[in-house]
Parts: C-alpha cells; structure tokens; sequence
C-alpha cells in the first residue's frame, strides 16, 4: 500500500472517530439532564426519584431512543477501535521521538489522551455492568409503581452507589479525566473535520474548554450534593 492510501486511510479513521466523538458528547448532556432531576426534591405528589426513573424509563423504553441506543453503542465502538487503531499507527509511524517536542505533543489534553480515554473505558465497562446490565439482563434493580406504572428504580441505586465514598472518589477521577479527554478530543474533531480556520479556531477551543468544566463539574457535583446531603436517602 502507498504512503497516500496510508495517510488517506489515517485521515479517514480519524474522521469517522471524531464524528463518534461529537456524538457521544451530545448523548452526556442528556444523561447529564437526567442524572440533575435526582437532586430536584419531590413534594406532596412525587417522591425524590420519581421524575429521575420516570426520565430513565421513558430513555429505556421509547422506540426512538432505543434506536438511538443503538447507534450510540456504535458511535461508541467505532470510537474506541478507530482512536486505538490511530494511537498504534501514529506510534508506528514516530518510532523515535522528536528531540524537542511541540505543544500538541508536550500538552497533557494531547499527550495522554489515550491513557484517559483507557481509564474512562475501564470506568464505562464498571458503570454499565453496576446499571444497564442489572437492569436489562439480570433483573436485579427493584421495581417502583407510579399511577400503576411499573419501572425500575434506578434512582434508589444511583443514590445508594453514591452514599459509598470510595464510588463517589472513583466516579469524580473518571469525570475529571473525562474532563481533560474532552478538552481536547472536541477542537480536535473540528480539526480532523478541516474547520480549523484561524478565525474560528480560537472560540473552538474555548468552546472546547468551557464544555470539558461544564460537563466535568456538573456530572462530579452531583455525587457530593447526594453524599452530603441528609435530604437525599434510599
């Protein structure tokens, strides 16, 4: 094969990777939306989990969502072969490495990215196993009725994860390293997208760092609010 269609075929790889990317960034505001509702109190009618499971419930059931669900294990496959599939080539293709290297080299968001991206995939495959697994396959989440309507009650065992210090510790190191991920890995699928004008660039990246905070704090507030708080039990 010529070193044309190697470089077209690392292009296209980093490509499709990025477009998984950006998608499966979309999909943590809406699991981040959701997961907000189990800190919203309940009141006369509703108890603390209900708006939360009713969410998961309608996530989990919906015939469009379940598509979705679909192409986001895909979006997450792909994203994950093709960023290994990358690494290994761009380590094949630097044997030995530069005597001073440059900021997208040096730059811990750049540098490490497959190192966080490892951690975060070991986290995924724990929260996966401790949540959808239970509740799809192995039945071991206790069921909820509001106004006869049966569901899981995810939100008891969210709050029960999140009452263990050491889960609360864990979740908040893989969401920090989400965090620093994600700095990066979103100006860079721009990047790979060839949208890296010198104009625009600058408020990608800001744009890029604004949602890496965002995302990283919010999803890392909500295990503290629930494990200090009095309010929130099982």
């Amino acid at each position: 094969m010529s070193s044309y269609s190697l470089q077209y075929s690392s292009i296209t790889k980093k490509a499709i990777m990025a477009l998984a990317g950006l998608f499966l960034i979309t999909f943590l505001f809406v699991h981040l939306g959701i997961n907000l509702t189990l800190l919203i109190p309940g009141n006369e009618t509703t108890d603390d989990r209900e708006l939360f499971n009713k969410a998961a419930h309608f996530m989990g059931t919906f015939f469009l969502v379940r598509a979705f669900e679909v192409i986001l294990f895909g979006g997450l496959f792909i994203h994950i072969i093709y960023g290994l599939i990358v690494q290994i080539q761009n380590w094949m293709a630097r044997p030995n490495r530069y005597k001073v290297e440059g900021w997208s080299h040096t730059s811990p968001f750049s540098k490490f990215m497959i190192h966080t991206g490892a951690v975060i995939l070991i986290f995924l495959v724990i929260h996966l196993m401790d949540f959808y697994i239970k509740a799809k396959f192995l039945g071991e989440v206790a069921d909820v009725t509001y106004n006869g309507d049966t569901t899981h009650d995810l939100g008891a065992l969210v709050v029960l994860k999140f009452k263990n210090l050491w889960f609360v510790i864990g979740y908040i190191v893989a969401f920090v390293l989400l965090a620093f991920h994600l700095d990066h890995a979103f100006q860079s699928a721009f990047q790979t997208l060839g949208l890296n004008h010198s104009k625009y660039m600058p408020f990608l990246k800001g744009l890029s760092r604004a949602i890496a905070i965002f995302l990283g704090v919010a999803f890392t507030v909500i295990p503290l609010v629930i494990y200090f708080s009095d309010n929130i039990q099982v």
